[in-house]
């Protein structure tokens, strides 16, 4: 293996992470800070984008004096690469450099009305084929637009020519780029494909989508590849060192997860749950309720990989949820260590659509629902159900990727905070019937993003040198459900989902 060291910048949707990796993928330095997730209204979820900023400083910070203490100099880290909640729409003023907002993250829900109207104008029928994904409150075009028509600063920004849009990965390279001196307005192709207005085919922003969403190509950022050298950071406790690797958090994931070849698929299991499956160099539209997005394009010149993807908006939110909101739990960990003590979910189902239901059931209109309640349920129950419900719609997910691709699968890579759990992961495998594969280095997202910008200054210069890369000290989960229980299960679960829609006029 080569010689020196790479950084991650994960912005997560709850904290901000950077990473030191050695170049056998083993962590070196890791720093993390949470940063304020604003409620405002019922359905809002937002972000300060300058905290967005100051948090990836401190932690880049932090992790500059622990190399200080571990004896090494900055000029062996050969490069920083970033990864990011991706639908998460942030706006800012060119002349200014000022957010015009907060972020609109990716879970928020205020936009049901928009996807009405958008859904009722002429063309939205061929959207999804254009840009691989639906009318959705879930991606960054429909909050762009949603601000355009209810922000009033942000109106009279784009007016007058100094508006800028972009994921929170644009705004965070914008600012580590120079920002006012200089700061490029960027965004990789993973990234660009979740705003609905990048062609998933030509990579190239659409004039047909552009005019569908009525928004003019000067607000939006230049798209670049996955892995290339995109400027240094001009200041800061890493002066110097090349920003050179961009990737949403779902394709890092994928990339840390060596999903390199079509065929294989991992499941992240964070604030939200996504699964990304390979489908190669051709984009494959979904019949069945999924999402096309790019997996990871390497280099200007390289060609794009495509995925499908299913997601789930609540996942370790839910959690948060039963801690925070319910206080039915004290600490995250507690949540695996109560459903342990119970055999089954005793008839309990909870359907967690606390941002409506995502893939491939694509419902604004449902809502969080609590289902075979009685007298015997205990919190246990509720902790098991809590779990199960990531796990029945990640079954869900994979149900309808095997139809779009005519392929089952064999095994699940898995990664995520949630993974933590032994429980979570055997659940998992009784109702997949698969094995699940969980790496020992939990920390895949923000390996994904070191490894695209290694290959981008020549670290390591070809898949193959990955291959033994979080290799070791893998953890396997076999099913241990009979085919009936599992078909049992998953029929309750179903019929949770039919209950838990129509609580509000559905879009």
């Amino acid at each position: 293996m080569p010689e020196g060291y790479v950084g991650a910048l994960d912005a997560g949707t709850t904290s901000t992470r950077f990473i030191l990796f050695d170049t056998k993928g083993k962590i070196v330095a890791i720093h993390q800070t949470e940063f304020t997730q604003i409620y405002s209204q019922p359905g809002w979820v937002e972000h300060d984008p300058d905290e967005l900023v100051e948090t990836a400083l401190e932690c880049m910070s932090v992790v500059r004096k622990k190399l200080k203490v571990l004896g090494i100099h900055p000029i062996e880290v050969k490069a920083i690469g970033v990864t990011n909640q991706r639908e998460t729409t942030c706006v800012w003023d060119k002349e200014t450099g000022e957010p015009l907002s907060n972020a609109i993250v990716w879970s928020d829900a205020r936009t049901t009305d928009t996807v009405a109207k958008l859904k009722a104008k002429p063309g939205a029928d061929k959207i999804q084929g254009l840009c691989g994904l639906p009318i959705s409150t879930y991606f960054a075009g429909v909050k762009l637009r949603w601000l355009l028509d209810n922000n009033k600063d942000v109106k009279a920004a784009y007016d007058k020519g100094n508006l800028c849009f972009g994921t929170v990965d644009s705004w965070l390279l914008w600012n580590l780029t120079g920002g006012l001196n200089g700061g490029r307005h960027i965004t990789d192709a993973t990234n660009a494909s979740r705003s609905m207005f990048m062609n998933i085919r030509t990579l190239k922003y659409d004039p047909e989508l552009l005019k569908f969403f009525g928004v003019e190509k000067a607000i939006l950022p230049e798209i670049v590849s996955s892995s290339e050298v995109y400027a240094r950071l001009g200041s800061g406790p890493f002066s110097g060192v090349p920003l050179s690797g961009c990737l949403g958090d779902q394709s890092a994931a994928l990339v840390g997860q060596l999903g390199f070849r079509p065929g294989e698929a991992k499941n992240t299991y964070g604030t939200g749950c996504f699964l990304l499956y390979n489908t190669g160099e051709e984009p494959i539209i979904s019949k069945n309720g999924l999402l096309t997005t790019i997996g990871f394009k390497f280099g200007k010149e390289g060609k794009p990989f495509y995925a499908l993807e299913g997601s789930i908006s609540v996942a370790g939110s839910a959690i948060k949820w039963l801690r925070d909101n319910i206080g039915l739990i004290a600490s995250s960990e507690e949540i695996g260590e109560l459903a342990a003590k119970v055999d089954d979910n005793a008839g309990v189902v909870f359907v967690t659509a606390l941002s409506g239901l995502f893939a491939p059931y694509w419902r604004d209109d449902a809502r969080g629902t609590i289902l075979g309640l009685t007298q015997f349920t205990k919190k246990e129950h509720i902790c098991r159900a809590t779990l199960e419900a990531v796990c029945f719609q990640s079954k869900a997910i994979l149900d309808a990727m095997e139809k779009d691709s005519g392929t089952p699968f064999k095994t699940l890579k898995v990664d995520g905070g949630i993974t933590n759990s032994d429980v979570a992961m055997q659940i998992q495998a009784d109702l997949l019937g698969i094995s699940v594969e969980r790496p020992e280095m939990r920390e895949t997202t923000a390996l994904g993003a070191a490894i695209a910008a290694g290959f981008a200054v020549g670290v390591w210069k070809s898949f193959d040198e990955l291959l033994e890369i979080s290799k070791e000290n893998k953890s396997i989960f076999e099913p241990q459900y009979t085919e009936e229980r599992r078909e049992r299960e998953m029929k309750l679960w179903n019929k949770a989902v039919e209950k838990s829609v129509g609580w509000i006029e559905e879009a």
